[in-house]
Order: C-alpha cells, then sequence, then structure tokens
C-alpha cells in the first residue's frame, strides 16, 4: 500500500512538474486585434472613441451592466482623459486614461483592472481613410503572469474578448455611419 501511494505521489510530482514547464514556456505577451470597415470619415470614427462620454453608445461592456458606477476625470476627451467603472460581476471595476490621441489617426489607452482580477494592459484604435470607408483596428496588448498564462492554457483570450470586439466594432460603425449621414458633405 504504502509503495502504491508513494508511486502515487511520484506521478502527481511529475505531472505537476510537466504542467508548470508548459505553463513557462508559454508566450508571457499576448496582443488581440479587430478590425472593422466603417462608411465614415476618419474623424467622425476616431471622435467615438476619443471622447469617453460617446462610449456608452457603442461599448459592449456598457450593456453588461447599466448600473455600473461611471466617472470621468482629467480632460474632457483626448489625452489625459479618465474614466473609472465599477459594475456586476461582468465589467468588474477599472479604469481608463487615454495616453496617446493623434487626431483621426490613433488612440492608445492604458487599461487597469481591478476587479475580478488585477491587470493592466494597452488598447489601441487605428484609424486609416480608404476611399470613403475608415479602416478601425481595435487591439489589446499586454503580459501575462504564470497564473494569467496557466488559465490561457484553458481559455483563449481572443475568444474571451474578441467577440466583444466584435460587437464593439459593429456598434461603433453604426453610430458613426448614422452621424455621417448628417454630416455636411465635405468639398
Amino acid at each position: 500500500m504504502r509503495k502504491k501511494l508513494l508511486i502515487a505521489f511520484g506521478v502527481l510530482v511529475v505531472l505537476v512538474a510537466v504542467f508548470g514547464v508548459i505553463v513557462a514556456l508559454q508566450p508571457a505577451d499576448y496582443r488581440i486585434v479587430h478590425l472593422a470597415s466603417i462608411a465614415a470619415p476618419p474623424a467622425t470614427v476616431f471622435a467615438q472613441v476619443n471622447d469617453f462620454h460617446k462610449w456608452d453608445a457603442w461599448s459592449p461592456w456598457a450593456k453588461f451592466d447599466p448600473a455600473a458606477k461611471n466617472t470621468f476625470d482629467g480632460a474632457p476627451s483626448g489625452t489625459a482623459a479618465g474614466f473609472a467603472w465599477a459594475g456586476n460581476d461582468k465589467v468588474g471595476q477599472g479604469r481608463m486614461t487615454i495616453t496617446e490621441s493623434r487626431p483621426n489617426d490613433l488612440i492608445r489607452i492604458k487599461l487597469d483592472f481591478i476587479k475580478p482580477f488585477e491587470s493592466t494592459c494597452i488598447t489601441e484604435f487605428s484609424f486609416k481613410p480608404s476611399g470613403d470607408q475608415t479602416e478601425v483596428a481595435w487591439s489589446m496588448s499586454g503580459s501575462r503572469s504564470f497564473i494569467e498564462k496557466a488559465f490561457c492554457l484553458f481559455v483563449n483570450m481572443d475568444k474571451m474578448v474578441g467577440g466583444e470586439f466584435e460587437k464593439g466594432l459593429a456598434q461603433m460603425k453604426a453610430v458613426a455611419e448614422a452621424e455621417a449621414k448628417q454630416e455636411p458633405p465635405r468639398i
């Protein structure tokens, strides 16, 4: 009996060690990117992202908890604009700060999650004119801890948030295209 327990313990130790090596060999850095073509000028699409007050119209996370407590600080829009939220289990708690805003080109945001887990990442939106369309790229990148790498062996980051990026881009498209129809034509 004692021999069987020692063998079982030895097998368990080997399995834990192999799992630890597999986790350690996973890349620490990640990047998720989703794209959309929006029939609106870059300035119209850019404005939807550059002002956190406008995010309620298109952000999928705003729909998860309409009762979330949201606060705005810093600049009204653009670089140094801040947005914090605290909500239900689906939205958790966190803070976003625009760290770079290049009109009609790029918005870079530092995204700090507080609950249900602490993590920091960078979110970027880039805007490229393409005929009468604007090509929008929404990305999220960061580094994962050992625990996060282990978690990602079982849960794909892109599957976890990618669907929400797609919903958000579709909603942004609807909002920006409706707004573009209301704008006078550019000469």
